[in-house]
């Protein structure tokens, strides 16, 4: 079995690098030719994850800025592979060096020491969140290709503790809109549109729930309440509401794709906490380090750029449909 670094089959993203390495980056494949890439616009959708920002981001200052390799030339994507870089500029790995063997709670220190041997243990390595700059990067030029098609996506943070104690963190929910879509993308049973979307979120480092329409919802309601009743409208068939969320079958119907992604409070806090050791003792984890108090105003870019990845996708995948 393939080791899961990539995601996408026709339009992919392959993405590289550790929280405490050189750099993060990867490669996109499957990019269409011919497609003008406004540089500027890349820019921007990946300072919206970018850290550094106040509020409840950490404070690790990175510039995030792009590197392009191969694939565009004179703002041009050439059809091959797009490579690119984001170098990392503001580790500070000395913070992590007391976890070089211990555990923490709620992370990814034993399951990745269980797996491999061996682990990054400087900012959790391959599975920090920084990881998701790479997802961005892909997103926005995703994002670009699907404009030209009349697709758009938009999500929206929504964190329900008003008031996050000191030290704490605390969860949330990133409610995403894909308005555009024709019917008809998406495969049928194991590559339901769905089933992609909801593989592509929860991927997201934290991501802990995935619901599509109404989602965990239809349970409180009987089968005559959510049908989605056929009308037609301006000449075209729709449906009067839309509690399936745009896909039926796993297939588009038209109407606007809608999801929530639930994500977890961040496991590292700044206050102390009980870990263990590599040997089975307990050990107390002083808080060091700059984190992330709630990780959902910067998960906001990064369920967008994979909304994206796996739309371009499938929408690519569908050309090969009928003729």
């Amino acid at each position: 079995m393939a080791h899961k670094n990539r995601i996408g089959n026709v339009f992919s993203l392959t993405s590289f690098g550790e929280s405490h390495g050189p750099a993060v980056g990867g490669i996109v494949d499957g990019m269409p030719a011919g497609v003008r890439i406004d540089l500027e616009q890349l820019k921007h959708e990946v300072a919206r994850r970018r850290p550094g920002q106040g509020g409840v981001t950490s404070t690790r200052h990175e510039l995030d800025e792009v590197e392009i390799l191969s694939g565009i030339m004179d703002g041009v994507t050439l059809g091959t592979p797009i490579g690119f870089i984001v170098r990392n500029r503001d580790q500070r790995s000395a913070d992590y060096e007391h976890l070089k063997d211990v555990y923490r709670p709620s992370h990814a220190d034993y399951t990745y020491q269980s797996k491999y041997g061996i682990r990054d243990h400087r900012g959790g390595g391959r599975a920090s969140a920084r990881e998701t700059v790479a997802r961005v990067v892909a997103g926005a030029l995703a994002k670009q290709v699907l404009a030209t098609m009349g697709i758009t996506i938009a999500g929206k943070a929504m964190v329900s503790v008003a008031q996050i104690p000191e030290g704490d963190t605390c969860g949330g929910v990133v409610a995403c809109e894909i308005k555009g879509v024709a019917p008809g993308i998406g495969e049928p049973v194991f590559g339901k549109l769905s089933s992609q979307l909801a593989e592509a979120m929860m991927s997201i480092p934290a991501a802990k729930g995935f619901e599509i329409g109404l989602g965990c919802d239809f349970a409180n309601h009987l089968g005559s309440e959510v049908l989605d009743k056929w009308e037609v409208k301006d000449d075209k068939i729709t449906t009067s509401t839309n509690y399936s969320g745009g896909i039926q079958g796993g297939i588009s119907n038209g109407n606007d794709i809608c999801f929530k992604v639930t994500f977890k409070p961040v496991a590292t806090m700044m206050q102390a906490m009980e870990g263990i050791s590599g040997d089975g003792s307990k050990v107390t984890i002083e808080p060091r380090g700059r984190h992330d108090q709630c990780v959902v105003p910067r998960a906001v870019p990064v369920v967008e750029a994979m909304a994206a990845i796996v739309v371009l996708d499938n929408v690519l995948i569908n050309r090969a449909a009928r003729l």
